[in-house]
């Protein structure tokens, strides 16, 4: 049996995008009535065949695909947990759930899941940052879907986030109240939408309090493909930092404490999310819980009425949480 021919074996023939190739297939808007003939034609001298979709994988399935990003879940116990509370959800709503784990290749050629290729899911859940690319790609099957714990500037989507803003202004502002005002923030703000909105609290915080925060006090604990790296210390300590996670919390106070500082004595730290590593640490860490059953129960049942055709009660559903303090701070 020869080589299955792909879109994306048709886009990288013609050095276009994959989205360009499935709205031309498809016959949407958004080529050129020459580049669609070309792609058509293409298409057909490479062997691609459209997926065949039978009566049958066009009614209900009672299945809700979940795609997440390798990066988000190989090692990620906050969306393993939160795939775990999204799997309960949507067995309350009748729902199975099959899950997807995007590996970085197939994320850059934008390889679909089989079960969203043949529609064999009523609808999808997006958990995490995935490309721009793969989910405009995904969602031209135009199956009912929503954005997990992220959004996406550059076009509506519906979603459900927590209230990252507030809880990156609610953690600034209490160490401000314990009388600091060197405050540095640890995360890669361009990594995802959550750690952008956390770090635009952390600045909102001290603006407000008549503080300029300082470039060289933000610091990045991530690199481009999304994997955690070793913090590089500042020259000049401030005497707190804000994190984007708790793991990131936990591994920085590890980090100052091997190099003799005390915890909170000479650096307050707090965490995000209130998940595992804020109880296993030495100090146990000041946080804010982000309620992951609320975003899993909201997420699923904004896509049980995406699925029935129903409008949505909010399009950008945001989850508000709660400072959760210990000795960290």
């Amino acid at each position: 049996m020869g080589k299955l021919v792909r879109m994306a074996d048709v886009a990288q023939k013609l050095g276009i995008s994959v989205v360009s190739v499935s709205k031309a297939l498809a016959g949407k808007e958004g080529v050129s009535d020459e580049m669609r003939a070309r792609i058509i034609q293409t298409a057909k001298e490479l062997g691609y065949v459209a997926p065949v979709r039978t009566k049958e994988k066009q009614e209900s399935s009672g299945t809700i695909g979940i795609v997440v990003a390798d990066r988000f879940f190989s090692d990620n116990t906050f969306y393993a947990n939160l795939y775990r509370l999204v799997v309960m959800q949507c067995a309350a709503l009748g729902y199975s759930a099959v899950l997807e784990i995007v590996e970085p290749e197939f994320e850059r050629s934008c390889q679909m899941p089989n079960f969203l290729v043949n529609k064999r899911v009523d609808g999808l859940i997006f958990m995490g940052e995935i490309s721009h690319t793969y989910l405009q790609t995904a969602t031209s099957y135009n199956l009912p879907y929503m954005l997990l714990d992220f959004y996406v500037d550059q076009f509506t989507a519906d979603c459900v986030v927590s209230s990252n803003v507030e809880g990156g202004w609610v953690l600034t502002n209490h160490l401000l109240q314990t009388g600091r005002r060197q405050i540095g923030f640890v995360g890669s703000i361009l990594s995802t939408t959550s750690i952008m909105d956390r770090y635009l609290g952390y600045v909102k915080a001290q603006l407000q309090a008549g503080i300029t925060p300082r470039d060289d006090w933000r610091l990045e604990d991530r690199d481009a493909s999304g994997r955690f790296i070793p913090i590089k210390l500042p020259e000049e300590m401030p005497q707190a930092f804000v994190c984007s996670c708790d793991e990131v919390a936990f591994n920085l106070m590890e980090m100052l404490k091997r190099r003799g500082y005390s915890i909170p004595r000479d650096v307050a730290i707090t965490g995000y999310d209130d998940f595992v590593f804020a109880t296993v640490a030495s100090p146990r860490l000041t946080t804010y819980k982000v309620d992951t059953e609320r975003m899993a129960k909201a997420v699923v049942a904004q896509l049980h009425r995406k699925i029935r055709k129903k409008a949505l009660l909010v399009n950008h559903s945001v989850i508000g949480g709660q400072m959760i303090r210990r000795e960290s701070t």
